[in-house]
Order: structure tokens, then C-alpha cells, then sequence
């Protein structure tokens, strides 16, 4: 072989091959990179603050963040405070609990009896969208309204006790987590929010003055970071706090609770009643050391609560207990009750998941069959060098007839 045309053939089997390891390459990377979560917040006067008197409907536009197609659970989306928001070590995926690290304004987890204080946002074909305030986008998008009562709210730790928040004092904001007890350390975000003078002079529509308004339009923020609780006084209903707080009246009778046994298992909404509390006065519940908590619920004329509280996905199986307590008048009323192990695990890691934005079959197809592609075409092409490496035989001339040799 000439060495012009092994010098051709070379560039030839050089051409081939980056080409075919071009191709794969694309197909590994062209998915874009996702977007970090990210929250935008607007009150209904087009501003970013909430009102350090009266009540404030916020509404929250997520972007960017992770979808698991199918998952169990989604994203809380709710109102407080984080401890250290430059560092995220109040994240639960770092360790970091509520009550200790970061504390919220609880309510209840499904859309028929939330009262706007929280709002949880589900993954797209979820087993638990029916319960969602709303679903995220194939591309990571919701929004939602959230109500915030004030800049002074009660949290609940997870032994149970009640805490003051005064975010006149310090840094709140909006905080989402993952929902239903699937840490995701890709959804949690903290979106510091402002206390001021939104509403001026005139009260917002159906609105009244918080019976306790700040002397002051004094607050803390900080830089946003990538993220139970009672509203104020009287705010059980989604409205703004009460000129004056209702006095409950005397207590029903001997308190009582009933767990629906059936519905204890991991990852479901555990189902209760209770009778005999003070007809009026508001009540937490709470499971356990306050793994998860609920409220403040009403009770009902007649002492009556009925509720549903999300029992974690990695709940163990064995004896829990529920509590709930009356804020007014202190009476504390438990159950004991068996929770079941799920027969199989609902929920999937994240990292485990393809995600919208990640690297799935299509892309891991093309990659695999353009390096199967670049192997076979340069044993192809070996196989050419080879041959025409071959020495040639020598050529025998045949002498003509008569004529000797």
C-alpha cells in the first residue's frame, strides 16, 4: 500500500472516530442542566411584602423544581422560619428537624380542609394528587396562594410545646420541604419575606385589624437560600383575626379520641375524632414526639374535632400514639393505636428517579449505539489496513511455446 493512501486512511479512521464519540457525547449531555428551585413571591398589591397589621394573601410562583413522575408525596409549600438560611443546615435533608432547626405555621395537608396556612404541592400522576392544593409542571412549575396571618405566629416543637415566632425579630419566609416524610434535598428552599405598610391607611377587602398590631414596620431579611405552627388569633378560618377572640364555654363532657385504625398505615392520611373538648376553643394534634403535627383545628359546638393527620412514609411499624390539646383550656386527650407495615415501599429516592431534565432511556440509547457504531466501524477499517498490509505473491510469467526457458 502506497504510503499517500495509508496517510488518506488514516485521517479517514480518525475522522470516523471523532465523529462517533462527538455523537455520543451529545447524546450524554444535551438534556440542559436543571434549574435551581426557585420561589417568587407578589401580594395583591403587586408587591413582595406582607402586611405587618393585617392579614396577607401571598401568592408563590415555584420554578425549577425536581418532578418525579409518579412519586409519592411532592412539596410543602408553607410560612416561617429557618434557623441558619446562609449555611441550609436547617434543611431536613442535612439533619435538620422542626422546632430546633426551622418552624412553620401547620395546617391541615389535604385541599378539602386546608385553611391556606400551608399548601402542599404534588408530583404529576402521584397516588396522593387528589389531596394536592395543586400539581407540579412536567418542567418543575406551581403557584399557589398562601395566607400569612401576621408577623407574630405560634409553632408547634416536636415534643409538642407551643413556640412564638416574631418575625419582627427574625428572619421568616416562605419554606418548602418535601411532602409526606420523603426528605428531597433538591425542593427545599427558603424565600425570606419582608413585614411593612402594604394597605396604607385602608384595610385590604375583608380584612379587620390584628387585635394585638405591631407599633412598628421593623424586620429582619437576610439572602434567600435554597428550604408546626398556629396562625394568630382567630384565623382558623382564613380571615384576618377577630376584633376580639372567642371565650370558649364550658367543656362538653369526659374527652375522648378514636383512631381509625384501618387508615394507620405508612404514607396515609391517618383518620381521628374526638368529643367532649370546650366547644370552640382550638386544638393541636399531634403524633408522637411531634414527628408531625396538625392545627389548630376548632372544636365544634359540641366539642367535637374530626380530622386527618399524614402519617410519614418511613414511619416503623409497631405502637404510636396521637394527642391532641385543647390551646384554651389545656386538656390533653391520647391514643395508642398499631401502625401496620406497608406491604410495599411507595416512595422512591429522587436520586434514584429519572426526573424531567435528567439523563433517561432516549439519551442512554443513542450513546450506547454510537459507541457500538465507532467500534465497528474501526474493526472495519483495521481490517482494510490489515489486507492491504498483506505481501503480495510473485507473479509466475509463462514462457510462449518453443521457446526455452
Amino acid at each position: 500500500m502506497r504510503p499517500t493512501h495509508r496517510r488518506q486512511l488514516r485521517r479517514v479512521l480518525t475522522a470516523a472516530v471523532a465523529t462517533a464519540l462527538v455523537g455520543a457525547t451529545v447524546a450524554l449531555v444535551a438534556t440542559p442542566a436543571e434549574a435551581a428551585a426557585r420561589i417568587t413571591v407578589r401580594n395583591d398589591r403587586g408587591g413582595n411584602q406582607a402586611d405587618s397589621t393585617y392579614q396577607t394573601k401571598l401568592t408563590l410562583s415555584g420554578t425549577g423544581f425536581q418532578v418525579v413522575r409518579g412519586g409519592f408525596g411532592g412539596v410543602y409549600v408553607m410560612f416561617g422560619w429557618v434557623k441558619d438560611a446562609n449555611s441550609g443546615s436547617w434543611k431536613p435533608s442535612k439533619g435538620g428537624h422542626t422546632g430546633d432547626d426551622y418552624r412553620y405555621i401547620p395546617d391541615a395537608e389535604n385541599a378539602d380542609a386546608n385553611k391556606g396556612y400551608l399548601k402542599f404541592v404534588a408530583f404529576p400522576g402521584s397516588s396522593t394528587a387528589a389531596d394536592a392544593n395543586a400539581v407540579l409542571s412536567a418542567s418543575g412549575g406551581f403557584s399557589v396562594d398562601l395566607t400569612i396571618p401576621g408577623p407574630v405566629f405560634t409553632s408547634v416543637d416536636r415534643d409538642g410545646t407551643a413556640h412564638e415566632v416574631d418575625c419582627r425579630k427574625v428572619t421568616c419566609g416562605v419554606i418548602t420541604i418535601g411532602a409526606h416524610g420523603v426528605i428531597n434535598g433538591a425542593n427545599e428552599t427558603f424565600t425570606p419575606v419582608r413585614f411593612g405598610n402594604v394597605y396604607g391607611d385602608s384595610a385590604p377587602p375583608s380584612s379587620t385589624p390584628d387585635p394585638s398590631p405591631n407599633a412598628d414596620n421593623d424586620s429582619t431579611t437576610g439572602g434567600s437560600t435554597t428550604g408546626g405552627a398556629a396562625p394568630g388569633p382567630g384565623a382558623t378560618d382564613g380571615s384576618a383575626p377577630p376584633s376580639s377572640p372567642v371565650v370558649p364555654t364550658k367543656r362538653a363532657g369526659k374527652p375522648t379520641l378514636t383512631v381509625d385504625r384501618d387508615t394507620a398505615t405508612p404514607g396515609h392520611a391517618l383518620a381521628f375524632t374526638s368529643s367532649g373538648l370546650t366547644p370552640g376553643e382550638q386544638v393541636l394534634a399531634i403524633l408522637d414526639d411531634g414527628i408531625v403535627a396538625i392545627g389548630p383545628m376548632v372544636a365544634g359546638v359540641s366539642g367535637e374535632v374530626a380530622g386527618l393527620i399524614q402519617l410519614p412514609v418511613d414511619l416503623a411499624a409497631g405502637t404510636h400514639e396521637l394527642r391532641l390539646t385543647g390551646a384554651a383550656s389545656g386538656t390533653a386527650v391520647t391514643e395508642l393505636f398499631p401502625v401496620r407495615s406497608a406491604e410495599t415501599s411507595t416512595a422512591t429516592p429522587a436520586s434514584d428517579t429519572t426526573t424531567d431534565g435528567g439523563w433517561g432511556a432516549p439519551q442512554a440509547f443513542l450513546a450506547f449505539a454510537a459507541l457500538v457504531f465507532a467500534g465497528a466501524l474501526v474493526a472495519v477499517i483495521l481490517r482494510l489496513l490489515r489486507r492491504r498490509r498483506a505481501p503480495r505473491k510473485p507473479q509466475t510469467t509463462v514462457p510462449a511455446a518453443g521457446v526455452a526457458p
